[in-house]
């Protein structure tokens, strides 16, 4: 198990953050949010976390310019892309700026924990 996984969870949707922290306080991660990109890129910085759930589609600061800065900053961070409008145009955009996965909302419990898994994995090799 390792230690506890610190996940940033960053979607401007208070309905969706609150369901994802469910979802991943249930496998066992600690949950810190923001509500666009601009304030991810400063809890990112703040909190050092393990992982990111990046929406890409916010106010503000979008996931794609959020997704550049984080992987500036810190570029073995894990980040998972989450939007529901999942062109492929915009899989291949979020790939090639270093995004581990992409998941298309609505996610299933499944989606969240596998991402979660490559996550950990991914902290276990930096340790």
């Amino acid at each position: 198990m390792g230690k506890k996984l610190k996940i940033l969870i960053t979607d401007d949707s208070k309905l969706l953050r609150k369901k994802l922290r469910l979802e991943l306080e249930g496998l066992g991660c600690e949950v810190i949010e923001a509500e666009n990109g601009k304030e991810a890129v400063m809890m990112d910085l703040q909190e050092k976390p393990d992982g990111v759930f990046l929406d890409i589609v916010m106010p503000e600061v979008g996931g794609l310019e959020a997704l550049q800065v984080i992987r500036e900053v810190n570029p073995d961070i894990p980040v998972i892309m989450l939007s529901s409008a999942g062109t492929p145009q915009k899989l291949m955009e979020t790939m090639k700026l270093g995004a581990l996965d992409f998941i298309q909302k609505p996610y299933t419990s499944e989606q969240i924990k596998k991402a979660v898994e490559e996550i950990r994995k991914k902290a276990a090799r930096d340790e």
